[in-house]
Formats: structure tokens, C-alpha cells, sequence
């Protein structure tokens, strides 16, 4: 149904509804409705989580989803402002591509891949998705995508290297 992206700060937490869905069951007496959404959560300094709540209503569900993102959070290994290097995401049909870009670039990219991104304090970083164009699906694929970086220390170490 809503696709806006809202924000809000709790404490030093920054909550980002991604997507809120509506599914109707008929029943005897008309439509019951019930609401899912998909929410991610990050602390703009490489910590981010993403969650999913069903609930009769939005406002319980979109609680059910911070609770679930908040238990589901991840470390993203961060250079400065951007990622250590390329990361491909592969979540369902949806496959998503995270290339380090230089400062000032800024973040480009699609509403559910920007989110993850924002939340997780990158702001310099270039994007592309593609098959599955579902928030849900492209917010996973992102988080497969993240969980593949490694920082530039660990890079040199197992190369046995000294990158400049």
C-alpha cells in the first residue's frame, strides 16, 4: 500500500519504514485487512538491521518489525564513507550490486536499497539492482551483499599485502 519512507530517531537509532503492505481476507461479514511491514534500522555508524511484522493494524506491525530489526542487526565493515570494495547480493530474484564510490558522490540508489544504506552510515556509494524490483527481496539482497565485505585490514592480512 505505502511505499514512503518515513524516519524517525530513537535515541541514537534511526527507524526507516520501507515498505507497508495490506492484504484483505473476505470474509462472511465484508473485508478483514491485515498490514505488514518491513522496516530497517541502523545507527548511521555501520550498525543496521532490517525486520518484518504482520499485525490487524499498521502501528502494532510496524512495532513487531523495529522489535524484529533490533535483534536482526549486523556489523558493515565501513571505509570512511563508503564500502571496502565490491559486493554482489543475491536474495530470491532480486540481485543487487554495491560499488565504493569516491567522496561527494553521494548515495545512488533505488528507495529500498537507499535505506539500507542510509541507515548503515554510508554516504558515498553507487548501486544497481536487478531482476526482482520488491523492496522486501532488494532490502535482503542488500543485507547478503554486506555480510560479504570484509575490512581492508583483514583484505591485506589474508593477501599478506599492503594496499594503498
Amino acid at each position: 500500500m505505502a511505499t514512503a519512507s518515513e524516519d524517525r530517531v530513537r535515541g541514537e537509532l534511526t527507524e526507516n519504514v520501507v515498505k507497508i503492505k495490506r492484504c484483505a481476507a473476505v470474509v462472511k461479514g465484508g473485508r478483514r485487512f491485515s498490514f505488514a511491514a518491513m522496516v530497517v534500522i541502523g545507527d548511521a555508524g555501520g550498525k543496521v538491521g532490517w525486520g518484518y511484522g504482520k499485525a490487524n493494524e499498521v502501528p502494532p506491525s510496524v512495532e513487531k518489525a523495529r522489535k524484529e530489526a533490533m535483534r536482526s542487526m549486523i556489523e558493515v565493515p565501513l571505509d570512511e564513507k563508503t564500502i571496502p570494495h565490491v559486493a554482489h547480493g543475491h536474495f530470491g530474484a532480486a540481485h543487487v550490486i554495491l560499488v565504493p564510490a569516491s567522496q561527494g558522490t553521494g548515495v545512488i540508489a533505488g528507495a529500498a536499497v537507499r535505506a539500507v544504506c542510509e541507515s548503515a552510515g554510508i554516504h558515498d556509494i553507487l548501486t544497481k539492482s536487478f531482476g526482482s524490483n520488491n523492496p522486501i527481496s532488494l532490502v535482503k539482497a542488500t543485507f547478503v551483499a554486506f555480510q560479504s565485505l570484509r575490512p581492508r585490514m583483514e583484505i591485506e592480512r589474508m593477501r599478506g599485502v599492503t594496499l594503498s
